[in-house]
């Protein structure tokens, strides 16, 4: 019989959770957030990793200058068709899929229209974190904005408090 202990903790702790990412790993992400935006901007992150039954794990990532050197020029994040072709290949290379998407906001984390009608990835179950303050610590969890792609340009909130345990980034993680 094979079981983890990690597993069965991470099972009664966030049960529902449908994307998880080590606690380290997101320390770096939003420190690095806020360093690219530099408190003026937006700034953007591809999540990478795998999909286990409907079940995410952040793995590594790519921040969207990395992609696209323009991608803050109009103070928010616009990524052109070649970094796309950039992005899957490096999802190619090691062997990740995109799980889910994260930028900043200059306030609350709230879905702009253009967040809405232009999904970073239009697949359904896709997940767009949104980080409020331009990513300044601290970040409670029921301030991040967590929506999931249901397809035709609809989506499903998952902000606020159902926000910690859909997306989990405890100690179990």
């Amino acid at each position: 019989m094979t079981f983890s202990l990690t597993a069965i903790i991470r099972a009664f702790v966030a049960p529902d959770y449908r994307l998880r990412c080590p606690p380290n790993l997101w320390r770096d992400i939003v420190a690095g957030l806020e360093r690219r935006g530099a408190g003026r901007h937006e700034a953007g992150v591809f999540l990478l990793g795998v999909d286990i039954a409907g079940k995410k794990e952040v793995r590594d990532v790519v921040f969207y200058d990395d992609l696209d050197p323009h991608a803050y020029d109009t103070g928010v994040c616009v990524l052109h068709g070649d970094a796309f072709a950039r992005l899957w290949s490096i999802c190619r290379e090691k062997g990740l899929t995109v799980v889910a998407d994260a930028h900043t906001h200059p306030g609350l984390a709230f879905q702009s229209q253009s967040d809405r009608t232009n999904p970073m990835v239009a697949r359904k179950g896709h997940i767009a974190i949104i980080i409020p303050n331009f990513a300044r610590w601290p970040i409670e969890r029921t301030e991040l904005g967590v929506y999931e792609y249901a397809g035709a340009h609809t989506w499903h909130d998952r902000s606020g408090r159902k926000a910690s345990r859909f997306f989990y980034r405890g100690l179990w993680a």
